[in-house]
């Protein structure tokens, strides 16, 4: 009887052991790939105020998440880097409550450290021998970018379109094109890995952010609370270290 005890004492372990780890909760939130640091950020805040939860991340370019989200992905939350983004989900029936706008963006130009072409502006984008990347039109920098030229009346020829902004600025610092188009905050975070140019029309095409719990999420109370964490002060804070505009 005493050879039995403790083959079962470490089985009666591992299964308690298992029971403790299943317990954990998992929070997915989708958010566009321009949110990555401040998110990054949130999320262990997050996590230090929920023991036991795990925050997972998904992030790429607004339309591919807005298309995972209505073809059923298990997402808790959804950041979008523009509101018609948003509105299609909210369509599809997968929001819970209204979105709400927590930030704004603006477009600029990323070059390389010193501006060695001296690009001034939207309009050298269309210069012969400068190549530019940007993001396609259906991610929500592309539809940007798409005001701009319909503002300005520049017409840019792109090398490549991006499906998020972190690969456009991919590429501007890696040296494969001369110039991309991204936000602001993008140029921000590559911490003198390239240069910005500013585009003062980029204020008329703004990007507004929102925000939403969504209807089918695992964690419901979670999802709201994560989504006011992004509304409230610290949310706020982050964001605006990093360059966001106020909603």
């Amino acid at each position: 009887m005493r050879a039995l005890t403790a083959p079962l004492l470490v089985a009666l372990l591992v299964v308690a052991g298992c029971g403790a780890s299943a317990g954990g909760r998992t929070l997915d939130v989708y958010a566009a790939a321009s949110l990555t640091e401040v998110f990054g950020t949130l999320e262990k805040r997050f996590e230090q105020n929920h023991p036991g939860v795990d925050v997972r991340l998904n992030l790429a370019g607004s339309s591919k998440l807005a298309q995972q989200i209505t073809e059923g992905a298990p997402a808790d939350v959804f950041a979008s880097a523009d509101e018609p983004t948003m509105e299609r989900v909210v369509e599809a029936g997968a929001v819970d409550g209204q979105p709400e706008t927590f930030a704004t963006n603006r477009l600029t130009i990323a070059v390389a450290p010193g501006n060695p072409l001296g690009i001034r502006g939207f309009g050298d984008l269309a210069r012969p021998g400068v190549s530019v990347v940007v993001c396609a039109p259906q991610v929500p920098c592309g539809a940007a970018t798409g005001k701009l030229e319909r503002l300005t009346g520049v017409t840019v020829r792109p090398v490549s379109e991006e499906q998020d902004v972190k690969a456009v600025l991919t590429k501007v610092r890696a040296g494969e094109a001369d110039a991309g188009l991204v936000y602001a905050t993008d140029v921000a975070s590559a911490r003198g890995k390239v240069a910005g140019v500013r585009v003062p029309e980029a204020g008329q095409a703004l990007n507004r952010y929102p925000v939403a719990a969504l209807a089918d999420a695992d964690e419901p109370g979670l999802a709201r609370e994560f989504r006011d964490l992004v509304l409230g002060e610290a949310g706020r804070r982050e964001l605006s270290r990093a360059g966001f505009g106020a909603p």
